[in-house]
């Protein structure tokens, strides 16, 4: 690069600085005018300089901010290992694909292995059960943590079982002394989905590291957001190997993008039935995918991972001025609760309408839509009751009363870091008000 391109980019970096503040200039929060969504893009003019110097390189393909990325994700989480993919759904399916290797010996999961997991969940937690031909179990969560209930956990187990596979959910860790327990006495994997819990903790220790191999998501509405992207995260070489093996087409070569004969040994392979010096980078020890992210999105990454946490304290200062406002509702709207030993990093505020309540959950979501203020369901609800999972192969290990529970009588607000406190102010004003209206004392 010259001295005269070196001026530009840095001339070009400084004209995106003056750009971001003309075109996204703080809004005045406007009662009723304004929206309050539950959850979005919270980003500043170095989040679009990062952006903008990736793309001066025209290196379109994962490169140098994936590598930064990668690297400072892992030490985030304390681990070994974080595998960028494009999203949170690519990173749970290659996460549990991943334990379908032949690699892994007599351990490998093969068609028909059941999967014990959760009917309340997020379809791309359940999606790859699906996907590699494996058998989900379900059993139901506790309410009001909203997590997985453990009581069940050695009812669902047969002699087919192989893995655990659930997320933390909206932010709250479940009781992974219960289930890593239980994974550890009948040598289980689990796969634990973090895509909504990224700087959650559970006995001092952050989720993700619990489990064999655990996943995260980028997506906008998560704790830092590259557009799209996501990562599988693990302790465990060979588990990396076999994950991004997955992730670049199935090959057996760990060249990186635009890089070849990082084994030494190119042209010196000999594998499956292939001819000896069969070229490394065009051979495939997987039948895997493209799921790749770009650098451009890495280098968001790398920028909103600076701030990732003042954007976690603030999700949980959020959440606490929340519950402590609603606290004289409970006699109709159940809380959230935390999971005991857990500190979790919040993605949402769960609101449960209790059976008996004067008012139902679609009435009150109503009221709030119409005054702008954000509300969400808990993802599918009884996931079985979905079209797309009425005829799948599954077992039921527990009754999902819950589960049907939240699917009629749940939904959740905003905490992310772009609400302040005049909108939760104006959240918790319309609650009160909408319980007067229906001649509760509050």
């Amino acid at each position: 690069m010259s001295e005269r391109a070196d001026q530009l980019r840095a001339q070009i970096l400084e004209l995106v600085a003056e750009y971001t503040a003309e075109a996204f200039p703080p809004r005045q929060f406007e009662p009723g005018s304004s929206a309050v969504p539950v959850s979005g893009r919270v980003f500043d003019a170095i989040d679009l300089q990062h952006l903008v110097d990736s793309s001066l390189d025209f290196w379109l393909t994962t490169g140098r901010y994936a590598d930064q990325f990668e690297k400072e994700f892992a030490r985030f989480f304390k681990m070994r290992h974080a595998i960028l993919v494009n999203s949170g759904s690519s990173a749970n399916l290659l996460a549990l694909t991943s334990l379908t290797s032949p690699l892994l010996k007599e351990r490998q999961l093969q068609p028909g292995d059941e999967v014990i997991t959760v009917a309340s969940g997020f379809p791309t937690t359940v999606n790859p059960i699906l996907q590699n031909n494996l058998v989900p179990v379900f059993v139901d969560v506790d309410i009001p943590t909203y997590n997985i209930d453990t009581q069940y956990l050695e009812s669902a187990r047969s002699e087919k079982t192989r893995a655990v596979m659930v997320a933390h959910t909206l932010g709250n860790p479940f009781n992974l002394h219960e289930v890593t327990e239980f994974c550890k006495q009948h040598n289980l994997w689990l796969v634990e989905d973090c895509c909504d819990a990224v700087g959650a903790s559970y006995n001092g220790q952050p989720v993700g590291r619990f489990g064999d191999v655990a996943t995260v998501s980028f997506y906008p509405a998560h704790h830092i957001t590259m557009g799209e992207g996501g990562a599988v995260l693990t302790d465990k070489p060979k588990i990396k190997k076999i994950v991004e093996s997955f992730r670049d087409w199935g090959r057996d070569c760990w060249c990186d993008p635009g890089k070849e004969n990082t084994c030494g040994k190119r042209f010196n392979w000999q594998l499956g039935d292939l001819p000896h010096g069969y070229d490394h980078k065009y051979i495939y020890s997987h039948i895997g995918y493209n799921l790749k992210v770009t650098d451009m999105q890495a280098a968001i990454g790398v920028s909103q991972l600076r701030k990732l946490p003042e954007f976690i304290q603030k999700r949980r200062d959020n959440f606490d001025y929340l519950h402590q406002s609603l606290q004289d509702l409970q006699e109709f709207l159940i809380l959230p609760q935390a999971t005991p030993n857990s500190q979790p990093s919040w993605f949402g505020f769960l609101i449960a309408v209790r059976d008996g309540a004067p008012f139902t959950r679609n009435e009150l979501i109503q009221f709030l839509d119409r005054r702008k203020i954000g509300t969400r369901l808990l993802f599918g609800g009884n996931l079985l009751r979905q079209p797309a999972y009425r005829h799948i192969q599954h077992r039921v290990a527990s009754p999902l009363k819950n589960a049907d529970f939240i699917m009629n009588n749940v939904f959740w607000i905003g905490v992310y870091p772009g609400l302040d406190y005049p909108m939760l102010d104006y959240i918790c004003e319309s609650l009160h008000e909408f319980c007067k209206s229906q001649g509760i004392n509050v």
